[in-house]
């Protein structure tokens, strides 16, 4: 495909967490950080999007704490070991949010539901949702993008090619680099 998207500094990145950053455990939830496992050219990437986005978020549907299965704690941990890593690799992440609600509740705050991009806009004045991305793996993260006027990336997994996106890649490095026209 090939598209421009004219992706400056005014520019917000939201990424996906599970199947985006990290590997998808497929019937289950990643629980604990023994658990949790970074896909190919994720870190590398989010430190090469860094410069091209003024702000990056993470927006992840997180049922596995309303199934009783970890806590917001246990969460919060994984997290901060995430944050950690993307950090010495010289990435960031301005900010986290996650929606622990059951998906048979519909909550404002779960994808494709628009809650946890409107809070990111709250926090940063700065987002205008025609001059962001959502990269993802699923068709919800791309609706989510698509109700708000996003770019749409898909990351591809091998049974998701039919899910309509603007853009499909295979990880987050090939987006730096499609993007970087350096």
């Amino acid at each position: 495909m090939t598209r421009t998207f004219n992706v400056d500094g005014t520019w917000a990145l939201f990424l996906d967490r599970d199947g985006t950053i990290n590997k998808r455990l497929h019937g289950r939830y990643v629980t604990d950080w023994d658990q949790f496992e970074f896909l190919k050219g994720a870190v590398e990437g989010i430190s090469d999007l860094n410069p091209i986005f003024g702000t990056i978020a993470l927006v992840t549907n997180q049922q596995g704490i309303g199934k009783g299965l970890m806590t917001h704690d246990r969460l919060h941990d994984i997290h901060e070991q995430m944050m950690e890593r993307i950090a010495a690799n010289g990435g960031r992440i301005d900010e986290i949010y996650y929606c622990p609600h059951l998906a048979e509740e519909d909550p404002m705050c779960r994808k494709p539901n628009p809650g946890m991009a409107l809070q990111a806009a709250t926090d940063f004045p700065d987002i205008i949702f025609t001059k962001s991305m959502m990269v993802g793996d699923t068709a919800s993260d791309m609706e989510f993008g698509r109700r708000l006027g996003m770019v749409t990336v898909l990351i591809l997994d091998g049974s998701n090619s039919s899910v309509m996106a603007d853009l499909k890649i295979s990880n987050l490095s090939e987006l730096s680099l499609y993007l970087n026209v350096d």
